[in-house]
């Protein structure tokens, strides 16, 4: 089969590798072996064809002149991003040189990398790196930034990252956006509720800002941040109340809907509303469309469990299903994440036997502590895959971490990030079309193939590379680390315990591009929970320090600022992806702050005023947009915006990072801030501590 790369001019199949659940099949047009156009796949089984902007200007990104060609070495003070070219051989002897000797000075734990899955592909974000590491014995990062807390409390009542299949969602009659702007972040399932609206569904939305996925509702629902479970025991308890359950259903799949049925009666109407801001009507309302409308299914959004009760929440949510008898029912019941039908052979593809002793563990949204911890310190940072300087929470203590002059940072990326800027050594990375990998979606259930279709860009070189040429540079001689990548996802498919994993190897693999995961009809009736049941009373989760049932645990009172934030994603960037790069930030526009007309007046702000965002973390300032898209005392942005573009825009420098109730999660969205016009607020360093006191 003739490679990819070879063909110059034509079209050939590719992948979307974004962290988004739609995992697109591409169609790459090429011209004198370069990218002109990217299409979509229309005989891809889910996507059929339609892509978003993102991916469509990609060719804008892949060609942006900013993007690094040779590796990098700094020659000027951290942060001001002043390097000059260096060799690749002069780069991997520098860092294995200093590595090397930190090792023999103050042990491998002195080194922590730092990734996450800014693409998507399997053995680029957690293969070859994943068994370097563990043979180098550093610190292992806890990878809670994203999904963390809400698979926990997912799995407690389903067992596992296991839903409904987005094929069969047309036919639903009720469709719940809950907590995700499908439109920015998962444009196939809107695409899917649109189907099912003509043929009668009604769509409905519940949310803390009326985005783009909001304003196209039947009906949209504000609610205040981080009180959806209160919401969810509302509807059980009129549910419960009304006969509206299917209590067959419940005695033959469940267990614990009795106790279930008495503790929602403290979950009245009225005291719901008090907690949420959803009016007493409305949640009466919400229940009987949702008790008398079948098949009915909910989209649980990723955006629910960045709060301190993050876990719960989702927990809660999972349960509503069960209650009506959904999941039977072709297009019913709900999605979180359906990662769990596509689990592979992550030990065959990490090595964790390479690792020979057990080492520390650091969670990635405790970044900045962790850089400015004093007693055993970090020494060296390794970054791929990641932006932390404006993704990772308490953003401003990330900074000042980043900026020790006695820590040695290596970042490997496409562009001079704002991360990038305060490394010592930069080394220039190759994009997922210059790759081969395998990816699995989270959304749908397929797996997809990447075969590289152009050549490396400059002298970038893939995450593979670099870490094996590590492995070379540090002396280590075991095969697993001179594996190739095709190796690497024969090793994945092969042996895999997942009983969904469809029969593949590579060569399958290669020849269809996707293959749909298997027997994952009924997937409900033998669950991974101890009972195998849907557990709405969980035992496990009391032995786990929570309550058996679901419950609503009000969000932790950091500060005594006056307002709820939240920093929502936004329509034309992915995190911080594409905000570096002009066409997408053009797209966008500007950033933009939301909230409510009453709490607007109060102050004095006007649609269009600038305003200062603050709080004891930092300071932002940025554009007010006033209306009714938001409760009153709630505030909300969207999208990660690049310094490129302004240097009072890094919202995460006012977000929190203590951890969520369940699994080491992020807590984006339960922070608390002021907010005033910007004139009245510019002044000494002095007056603005006594302002925010």
């Amino acid at each position: 089969m003739e490679s990819l790369i070879n063909i110059k001019n034509g079209v050939v199949p590719s992948v979307c590798s974004l962290d988004c659940p739609d995992q697109c099949g591409l169609l790459v047009h090429k011209k004198d072996g370069k990218i002109v156009k990217i299409d979509g796949d229309p005989n891809h089984p889910v996507t059929k064809g339609s892509i978003c902007n993102k991916v469509r200007n990609m060719g804008e990104r892949l060609y942006d002149p900013k993007r690094l060609k040779t590796p990098l070495k700094r020659v000027g003070p951290k942060g001001e991003g002043k390097f000059e070219p260096i060799s690749w051989n002069e780069a991997i002897k520098t860092i294995a040189g200093r590595w090397k000797r930190l090792i023999s000075e103050e042990g491998a734990e002195s080194i922590l990398p730092y990734s996450f899955y800014g693409n998507m592909g399997k053995i680029h974000s957690e293969g070859m790196d994943r068994r370097f590491f563990n043979r180098l014995g550093a610190s292992q990062l806890e990878q809670s930034i994203c999904s963390s807390a809400g698979a926990v409390g997912y799995a407690y009542t389903m067992g596992g990252s296991f839903g409904t299949d987005p094929e069969e969602m047309a036919e639903t009659k009720l469709f719940i956006f809950w907590g995700i702007n499908a439109a920015s972040t998962n444009m196939h399932q809107v695409m899917i509720a649109q189907k099912a609206r003509k043929n009668g569904a009604k769509l409905i939305v519940i949310d803390v800002h009326k985005n783009q996925t909001g304003r196209m509702a039947d009906w949209f629902i504000p609610i205040l941040p981080g009180t959806d479970s209160a919401l969810a025991l509302g509807i059980m308890h009129i549910l419960f109340d009304e006969k509206m359950v299917d209590y067959e259903f419940l005695k033959d799949y469940t267990v614990g809907y009795e106790e279930l049925e008495q503790h929602v009666k403290y979950y009245d109407p009225k005291t719901v509303s008090e907690i949420t801001g959803v009016p007493v009507e409305d949640i009466y309302k919400l229940a009987r469309m949702y008790g008398e409308i079948s098949p009915s299914m909910i989209r649980i959004g990723n955006g629910l469990q960045h709060h301190d009760n993050g876990g719960m929440i989702v927990r809660t949510i999972s349960c509503l299903p069960a209650l009506t008898g959904q999941w039977p029912l072709k297009g019913g019941g709900a999605v979180k994440s359906n990662s769990g039908y596509l689990a592979y052979n992550t030990k065959a593809l990490q090595r964790p036997e390479l690792r020979k002793k057990k080492t520390r563990t650091i969670n990635m949204i405790q970044l900045g502590e962790a850089l400015l911890e004093a007693e055993q310190p970090i020494r060296s940072l390794f970054v791929y895959c990641s932006n932390p300087a404006v993704v990772a929470p308490n953003a401003g203590k990330v900074r000042e971490g980043l900026e020790r002059e006695d820590l040695f940072t290596v970042v490997h990326d496409l562009f001079l990030t704002e991360t990038a800027k305060y490394a010592d050594i930069v080394l220039p990375a190759t994009s997922s079309y210059e790759n081969m990998d395998f990816y699995t979606s989270y959304w749908h259930q397929y797996i997809h193939m990447q075969e590289p279709v152009i050549a490396p860009y400059g002298e970038s070189r893939s995450n593979s590379d670099v870490f094996r040429l590590l492995a070379e540079a540090m002396g280590f001689d075991e095969q697993e680390l001179k594996d190739s990548d095709e190796e690497l996802i024969e090793q994945a498919i092969t042996d895999v315990a997942n009983p969904h994993f469809p029969d593949i190897d590579l060569e399958r693999l290669k020849k269809e591009r996707y293959v749909k995961a298997k027997n994952t009809d009924e997937y409900w009736k033998n669950l991974s929970t101890p009972s195998g049941k849907i557990e709405l009373y969980s035992k496990q989760m009391e032995l786990d320090g929570y309550p058996a049932l679901p419950t609503h645990i009000p969000l932790v009172e950091d500060n005594d600022c006056p307002f709820l934030f939240v920093p929502g994603p936004n329509h034309n960037f992915l995190n911080s992806t594409f905000s570096n790069n002009e066409k997408h930030a053009k797209l966008e526009k500007s950033p933009q702050l939301f909230m409510n007309r009453l709490d607007a007046e109060k102050l004095g702000i006007e649609d269009g005023s600038l305003v200062r965002i603050w709080n004891e973390r930092g300071v932002c300032e940025i554009a007010a947009s006033v209306g009714e898209q938001v409760l009153p005392g709630v505030v909300v942005s969207q999208g990660l915006w690049s310094d490129q573009f302004g240097d009072k825009h890094l919202v995460n420098s006012l977000t929190p990072d203590r951890v969520a109730d369940m699994g080491g999660g992020a807590v984006f969205f339960s922070g608390k801030v002021n907010v005033q016009l910007a004139e009245k607020t510019v002044g000494a360093k002095n007056e603005e501590t006594v302002e925010m006191k």
